[in-house]
């Protein structure tokens, strides 16, 4: 099934449009559950059972993965065997590399890894995009990032306009709505305006709810589309990390659901509007 379709499933399912991080970070796993992969292992999973009535979709992120060596591949595979059918994963590995080494990603992240969907840069250029962008894959390409830095070269001026429009403009007019979406961060929520205005059809994956400091009724104002969708809100740390102490899957759940519950008022605010 496309990605998009699996994602309308889940979250008409949910009711929800959060996507929860799913970011092993070894110092901040309880110390109860002991320490290396299995540790990671059994922290993940206990999350996902304590979110997935509120998440349509889940997005580790594989660096945290690779940080762990050898035993990568088997956090990840035991983590995503937890994620209930019909949730759909991206896999979020910004891969962007000259076209045949971008196919071998992809190959990797779709074929391999089993991927509802990535997330891919674009610097290399369109022909880089394509192999995350072919029939029955879908990509979100890196726009406009969540980070205190993302201005350094996002905002350089290219053809009239920032170089991150740029990208949306040019992907939108190489790739079809199905296979191709962008991330666009919460935490710059004018500019996320002026994307929704180039790319109408377009999801937007927007990071930075949360422990980065974006408002979630602001990201959700900004960046709906006509239709009142076209967000997918991505909550990381504020979720997995919600508590430190023996509390923390409850700690998750409640946060999964507290935001969920505020991005649906503010839907419900902009369609009332």
């Amino acid at each position: 099934m496309a990605f998009l379709d699996t994602l309308a499933r889940s979250t008409a399912r949910s009711g929800s449009i959060i996507c929860v991080g799913l970011d092993p970070e070894p110092e901040r796993i309880p110390a109860s559950l002991g320490g290396g992969p299995r540790a990671a292992v059994r922290f993940l999973r206990k999350i996902v059972r304590a979110t997935a009535e509120h998440a349509c979709a889940y997005k580790p992120n594989l660096a945290f993965y690779e940080q762990y060596g050898a035993a990568a591949m088997d956090v990840l595979t035991l983590t995503l065997q937890a994620v209930p059918d019909g949730i759909p994963v991206i896999l979020d590995a910004k891969r962007g590399d000259v076209p045949n080494t971008a196919e071998a990603y992809a190959r990797a992240l779709f074929d391999r890894l089993r991927a509802d969907a990535v997330t891919a840069a674009p610097y290399v250029g369109l022909d880089a995009l394509a192999p995350f962008c072919a029939e029955g894959r879908y990509a979100f390409v890196l726009a406009r990032t969540s980070n205190p830095g993302a201005g350094d070269f996002q905002d350089l001026v290219a053809g009239g306009r920032p170089l991150y429009e740029q990208v949306v403009a040019r992907c939108v007019a190489a790739f079809p709505a199905e296979r191709c979406g962008f991330v666009v961060a919460a935490t710059y929520p004018a500019e996320a305006r002026r994307l929704r205005a180039l790319a109408p059809d377009r999801l937007f994956l927007m990071p930075g709810i949360g422990s980065q400091g974006g408002d979630t009724a602001e990201a959700v104002r900004a960046a709906l589309d006509a239709r009142g969708g076209g967000v997918l809100l991505a909550a990381s740390r504020s979720v997995t990390y919600a508590s430190a102490g023996p509390d923390f899957e409850l700690a998750a759940e409640r946060a999964a659901r507290a935001l969920k519950d505020g991005a649906e008022r503010a839907r419900e605010t902009v369609a009332a509007g």
